[in-house]
């Protein structure tokens, strides 16, 4: 959980128990604002997690493109060497 959903859910629980001291409401209405509240959280919650999952889920696409990108490079570099190297002891071969 990151700070500012830690905050958060900090500043809705002190909220929550000031309104139930200093602005008693019948016990109706303190659940339904209580439920609405909760819903409220959940839903905050929710999108936090989501936008959460996506931007890992897209670090972890750049990383695999990257890490693709690197290795196909270095696929071609090793063929190049392994290649100069034929050449070279063929040419040393024949000298």
């Amino acid at each position: 959980m990151n700070r500012g959903s830690f905050g958060f859910l900090i500043g809705l629980g002190a909220g929550l128990g000031l309104g139930i001291l200093l602005a008693p409401r019948s016990g109706e209405k303190m659940r339904s604002l209580i439920r609405e509240k909760a819903r409220d959280s959940a839903a905050y919650l929710k999108q936090r997690g989501s936008a959460a999952y996506d931007a890992a889920a897209n670090a972890i696409e750049d990383s695999t493109r990257k890490v693709t990108r690197e290795t196909e490079a270095l696929r071609a570099a090793v063929e190049a060497g392994v290649e100069a190297g034929k050449e070279a002891y063929s040419n040393s071969a024949h000298s």
